[in-house]
């Protein structure tokens, strides 16, 4: 099925981007970043953010990413965006000529988490994909689009209704680059029901 990408709506319209049938590319501004409070103690919420609502329970979302990042905390990826105060992202984020971090960010009412690992700085390129099962989420990665590896399972206290969900392009500092997004695609759920221990309500 073909990715309704002219359902999607900016957060945050960014003054330089490029919308395809095949792609979508994002030019990032100076200075843009989403955060909240954890740690810093600073509260950044102005990165460009491109969504589609949906309030479907179930189901994937996948987009691979390419990124000619250079400067630090340069990022791009998948993101759930709410609003200012709820929301989680998954991105490769630019550390030095070295590494970078892959990680997740997941913000439930005002403070953000930040879960990494580190990697190559010659991987520019990744495909994301965020599943949903209710108002709970699972991130994954992949480089080569086929086999997909679990970076972040997490609960989302706002995200049990409509919610919206797409694609965001940042640059924290004094940088620009250009994330390109292609093969968007909507699917059902791949991250399949829990087979495990049993829910402590299913015991009672």
């Amino acid at each position: 099925m073909k990715f309704p990408v002219e359902q999607m709506t900016w957060t945050r319209e960014p003054a330089d981007f490029i919308i395809s049938d095949d792609k979508i590319e994002i030019v990032t501004k100076p200075h843009t970043d989403l955060w909240q409070r954890t740690y810093y103690h600073f509260r950044n919420d102005n990165a460009p953010v491109l969504q589609l609502a949906s309030d479907d329970k179930f189901f994937s979302f996948i987009v691979k990413t390419d990124f000619a990042s250079h400067h630090r905390f340069d990022q791009c990826g998948v993101v759930m965006y709410l609003d200012s105060e709820n929301w989680l992202k998954g991105s490769i984020e630019y550390e030095n000529d070295a590494f970078q971090h892959l990680g997740s960010v997941v913000t439930n009412h005002g403070y953000s988490d930040w879960a990494t690992t580190e990697i190559p700085a010659t991987v520019k390129s990744m495909w994301y994909r965020l599943s949903r099962r209710e108002d709970d989420y699972c991130i994954e990665c992949s480089e080569d689009g086929v086999t997909y590896k679990q970076m972040r399972i997490c609960h989302m206290l706002e995200g049990g209704g409509t919610i919206r969900f797409g694609i965001y392009a940042c640059s924290p500092e004094d940088s620009s680059f250009k994330a390109t997004f292609s093969q968007l695609e909507l699917t059902d759920c791949q991250w399949k029901k829990h087979d495990g221990q049993a829910a402590d309500s299913d015991l009672e």
